[in-house]
């Protein structure tokens, strides 16, 4: 039967053992007592079960264990002990109205016999007695993800030469038992090109590239990835990524879009952390509950703005609770998503249509969030600016109290000037999350997630189908710290298997769970399940090491394979699912634009701090509400800033990063939408910055390179591309820029525009616009902004 929405219809449950049993047991008089195990559990059993049992949860409700049907469904309790003409149950049963009866009528299942309904009736005016001890425990899903990770042995394979970790056994295995090879290991221009763009975000510079080349073959490559790894640019390239699924921005959202200038300070935080290789189970834990943390310093605090990336209302006559209730629900969305990998969100206005997560389910999780009240705290700007002020503190007191000690006549006069001259402590004020210390608020189950409508209370604590929670003390709720510590207990199922594939997929192009965002029943299911248990169970033994995980992968053969397409294998993988060639992608749009301003000698290489302006067109800043906000370009090396530190405006982001399609910050995104489209090409040719970037690599090729044209061409193109240019491409441009010197000759308008003003000044403009145009080709190419 079903309990709530009345267009559910069900399939046969079969149960004929069980219909016998409900059936011989019918007949009993009123006086005689009814006995749950015999009677009423093989009723539920055959009747309700499909859609109210381990598997399915319609409308929140579930008949198989007794602490959940006590408390009954997104509508309420549905069974009244003592009293069944009260209960919802018996009313469902019974009712006349086809829509309304349980279970539904044109159902395979058999309606409730008359008889039947009189048990039901009975055993719930009898007291609705239903032993504890007979209750279902444990794990009550067979789907593969809530299932504990296995320990995993990695298999034998026939090719014992190939693989170069036990990542490779994993996957070659899978290729012998379809008799495919894997591909051949991508040339050295490649690989080099391959671990910068993933490990750092920037092309390699061409002695960087000789030196790779010259060294030893077999220890080169490791000894390259461990560099990459302990460049500070790689805290850059990485924190992108968790920055995303933080849904980070500089302004609030809405319709105001207020700016947020001191957000900058928690993405220097996730810079730093990652630089730092900060394990993830502390990462996770200081950002969910650092200031619950004992003797949380300012670092703790500054963490937690993880969850102040919500969304922030400030227009007038809003109702304040409706949108701190949307920040929590928006708290517990993302927290799903990116440690879980499952959808709770769909699950707050009624339970989940797909995956065992009740309504109740998902306000024991918003109870962790709802008594963090967002608050501010200080922050110091930098590490090395709260070094410098504490050195300068420090100089300051020994002058006052050598002053103070001091006999002179106008003692009192220098310590004026001096006190005038006191340090002041380069901090910002940063948007954090602080536990409620007074009247905690208690959590209700929400009709259909209105915030007007609050039913039954619930405690914290995490879904039923998951594993055991275990708060630190019993004297009191559980609080964010207890869920975090929960999330990464290894018991979880879930987290490490998640948090294995984002890795995966910024390495490989791919998760070997492709929808990373729902690893439950409507996602797919692993490519590689031993391989994804086997790494998750291998992160925690890395101590949870971000790098060392990033290292086991990059230097597997499997990830050093090259990625020219296959055209043998269209028709038995043309997604490369099973890995026989690495994967080629557009880099992401922030990327876009670091690589042009790289290679163009542009490209500003200072780390962390406020965010940028770099140019924009001035209609699109003229979309904030009621012209509250200007764009004024930043000037200096701020003009010339990474992607990453461009100021995010929710309402009115830069068009160069929407064009390449870079998430909107409104919600987490655990992965990037991937397009390849002409407004992309347009913009990378007629775009300010990369018109900009093309004419300073003109003037790059020109100053660095000595030679003749030939020569320069091939520097400027290995800027870009990292490899030589072929014979054929080389005569390509060569003749291209022939062409243009004859072309922009005879047009002096059109060559002064394009020359623009980045080339030497004794250079004729044609000769500045004909090397201009075939920088403008090569940075067009397709191979400079795709990862091969």
């Amino acid at each position: 039967m079903v309990i709530g929405h009345a267009s559910t219809r069900l399939a046969a449950v079969g149960l004929v053992v069980a219909l016998k049993a409900a059936a011989a047991t019918a007949t009993l008089t009123a006086a005689e007592g009814v006995d749950f195990n015999q009677q009423i559990r093989p009723l539920f059993a055959a009747h309700c079960y499909e859609c109210h049992g381990p598997e399915t949860v319609e409308s929140g409700l579930r008949l198989d264990q007794r602490s959940a049907a006590m408390r009954g469904g997104d509508s309420g309790p549905v069974i009244a002990a003592g009293q069944s003409a009260a209960s919802e149950i018996i009313r469902r049963v019974t009712a006349v109205d086809p829509d309304e009866r349980m279970p539904p009528v044109d159902d395979a299942t058999r309606p409730l016999a008359p008889e039947q309904i009189e048990v039901l009736k009975r055993w719930i005016d009898q007291g609705a007695d239903w032993p504890t001890t007979n209750d279902h425990a444990g794990v009550v899903s067979n789907h593969w993800s809530l299932q504990p990770v296995r320990p995993v042995t990695p298999p034998v394979v026939k090719d014992t030469a190939w693989p170069r970790n036990d990542i490779d056994r994993f996957v070659l295995a899978a290729l012998e038992a379809r008799a495919i090879s894997p591909s051949p290991e991508a040339d050295r221009y490649t690989l080099i090109k391959r671990l910068y763009y993933d490990l750092i975000g920037l092309p390699p510079e061409p002695p960087a590239v000789e030196a790779y080349l010259r060294d030893e073959p077999a220890e080169a490559y490791e000894r390259l990835v461990d560099r990459l790894l302990a460049s500070p640019r790689f805290g850059e390239r990485w924190a992108r990524h968790w920055l995303d699924k933080a849904r980070y921005a500089d302004s609030d959202g809405y319709e105001k879009d207020r700016p947020r200038p001191e957000a900058w300070r928690y993405r220097d935080w996730v810079i730093d952390a990652i630089n730092n290789d900060l394990p993830f189970d502390r990462f996770t834990v200081q950002q969910l509950a650092g200031d619950l943390l004992p003797d949380a310093g300012y670092s703790q605090l500054l963490a937690t703005a993880f969850h102040r990336q919500t969304l922030t209302n400030t227009e007038g006559g809003t109702d304040q609770e409706e949108f701190r209730v949307a920040a929590v629900m928006d708290r517990v969305n993302t927290t799903g998503t990116v440690w879980l990998g499952l959808t709770i969100g769909c699950a707050q206005c009624h339970s989940h249509k797909y995956d065992p997560l009740t309504q109740a389910d998902y306000y024991r999780l918003f109870a962790f969030f709802n008594n963090g009240d967002e608050t501010t705290t200080d922050a110091p700007v930098s590490e090395e600016a709260l070094a410098e002020y504490e050195k300068e503190s420090a100089e300051y007191e020994l002058k006052l109290a050598a002053l103070e000690q001091s006999n002179a006549a106008d003692r009192q006069e220098q310590i004026k000037k001096l006190e005038k001259q006191q340090p002041q402590q380069p901090a910002v004020q940063v948007r954090v999350i602080r536990e409620r210390t007074k009247d905690p608020r208690t959590t209700h189950i929400l009709r259909r997630g209105d915030f007007l409508q609050p039913q039954a209370a619930v405690t914290p604590g995490p879904p039923e189908v998951l594993p055991e929670f275990h708060p630190r003390t019993a004297d009191r709720p559980a609080d964010r710290l207890d869920l975090a510590h929960w999330l990464m207990d290894e018991d979880n199922p879930l987290t490490s298997r998640v948090a294995v594939n984002h890795v995966w997929s910024h390495l490989l192009g791919a998760g070997l769970v492709r929808t990373a965002d729902d690893f439950g029943s409507r996602g797919e299911v692993p490519s590689h399940p031993d391989l994804l248990d086997w790494l998750a169970r291998r992160y925690v033994e890395l101590g949870w090491s971000r790098k060392s995980l990033i290292r086991l992968v990059v230097t597997s053969a499997t990830y050093r394979q090259a990625s020219r397409h296959r055209p043998e294998l269209d028709e038995v993988d043309a997604e490369n699912r099973l890995l026989y060639r690495q994967n080629r992608w557009r880099v992401e749009g922030e990327i876009v634009r670091d690589l042009h301003l790289a290679a163009s000698g542009l490209l500003s290489r200072k780390i962390g701090g406020p965010s940028v302006f770099p140019p924009m067109p001035p209609d699109v800043a003229e979309l904030s509400y009621a012209g509250s906000f200007k764009w004024k370009s930043s000037e200096g090396e701020d003009r010339y800033r990474r992607g990453m530190y461009t100021f995010f405006k929710r309402t009115a982001p830069h068009p160069n990063l929407m064009t390449f399609d870079c998430p909107n910050s409104n919600t987490t995104a655990v992965r990037r939408t991937v397009s390849n489209t002409p407004l992309q090409a347009l913009t990378t040719l007629n775009n300010e910055v990369f018109v900009e970037a093309s004419q300073a690599l003109a003037r790059r090729a020109l100053d660095d390179c000595s030679g003749g044209d030939a020569q320069r061409v091939a520097y400027a193109f290995r800027l870009c591309a990292v490899r030589p240019p072929t014979p054929a491409e080389l005569a390509a441009l060569s003749d291209l820029l022939v062409a243009s010197r004859d072309w922009y000759a005879a047009h002096d308008d059109q060559a002064l525009a394009m020359a623009g003003s980045q080339l030497p000044r004794n250079l004729p403009t044609s000769e500045a616009a004909a090397w201009v145009a075939v920088t403008r080709v090569i940075m067009n190419v397709d191979e400079y902004i795709t990862r091969e």
